[in-house]
């Protein structure tokens, strides 16, 4: 599988990141399979967060790492914190703190390679940050440090005072939710795709060396629906199918290798917990589409040239 730098933290991680959120609708011994088929393909990034089932997600991949503790070396870890469901966001040094020992415990690990602050909080007080920050990176708890769904000048705020570098922002993006890109390619117009709701997020990361993983990479609008074989988006699964033929892989791949085509070098998080569909999203990492293929999927999701 093709991989990639993640931001300036020296560590070479696989394109395509497993996301974990859906591993708690799994039976523990499909989970076990799963996680076992997954790096044997490659996909050793696996993606967590504290929320995602109430912590039943982390708990299950932790009993598998458990009674295969030799993994833990081949594997990298990254799960994400901040957020009360239904109450607030909280990045406050208490609860990041009281987050990674609980994480690290229902992972049954001693460390995670990586850490995302998963929603800005409105309350932030960057300097808690920065000290929460020293003292997991000074016990071993974390290795590496990020964002989700951060725009620049809120990672700009944290930079001010966290000393550790920033090295991905996790945001929702997908052929149809390709804001980010529309807004660069619709500048000084008065289209619904020149609206900056991002602060120009893409060509920051870029500029400053920040990965850019991709969540929902295969749903438009926010968890409205999949646009992979749905009568709203024909004429782009027609073309996904078309393109699918000639690269010999399916729609899931073509759309796959859309996102991983674009030179910011993203990493995908893909949610699914089927390996046959994993797989083909991981070899879709190799493909190389054209230029003139990217934008005409582009097109097709919804989006103009000016």
């Amino acid at each position: 599988m093709k991989t990639i730098n993640l931001g300036k933290s020296g560590l070479k991680v696989p394109a395509v990141a497993v996301g974990c959120m859906r591993m708690g609708d799994l039976e523990q011994k499909e989970a076990d399979n799963y996680i076992a088929e997954a790096v044997d393909m490659g996909a050793v990034f696996f993606d967590h967060a504290d929320i995602y089932g109430a912590g039943k997600c982390e708990e299950m991949f932790g009993k598998y790492l458990h009674k295969n503790p030799a993994l833990r070396d081949r594997i990298i870890l990254q799960s994400k914190c901040s957020i009360v469901p239904g109450v607030m966001y909280d990045c406050s040094k208490e609860h990041i703190l009281e987050s990674v020992d609980g994480i690290l415990k229902r992972l049954q690990t001693e460390y995670l390679d990586v850490l995302l602050l998963h929603r800005p909080d409105a309350l932030v007080e960057p300097e808690e940050v920065a000290e929460a920050f020293d003292l997991l990176e000074s016990s071993g708890k974390v290795r590496h440090f990020g964002v989700s769904n951060h725009k620049p000048s809120q990672i700009r705020l944290l930079k001010k005072y966290v000393k550790q570098d920033i090295a991905a922002d996790q945001l929702q993006f997908s052929i149809p939710n390709s804001q980010m890109v529309a807004n660069g390619m619709e500048v000084n117009m008065l289209t619904e795709g020149a609206a900056d709701r991002d602060g120009s997020v893409l060509d920051f990361c870029r500029l400053e060396d920040i990965t850019i993983q991709t969540w929902s990479p295969f749903q438009y609008g926010f968890f409205e629906g999949v646009f992979l074989g749905n009568p709203k988006y024909a004429e782009l699964n027609r073309i996904l199918e078309e393109l699918g033929e000639k690269y010999g892989t399916g729609s899931t791949g073509i759309a796959s290798a859309w996102i991983l085509r674009h030179p910011a070098n993203m990493q995908l998080v893909a949610g699914t917990m089927k390996t046959s569909r994993l797989k083909e999203i991981c070899e879709a990492s190799e493909i190389v589409l054209t230029r003139e293929e990217w934008y005409r999927i582009y097109l097709a999701g919804g989006h103009i040239l000016p």
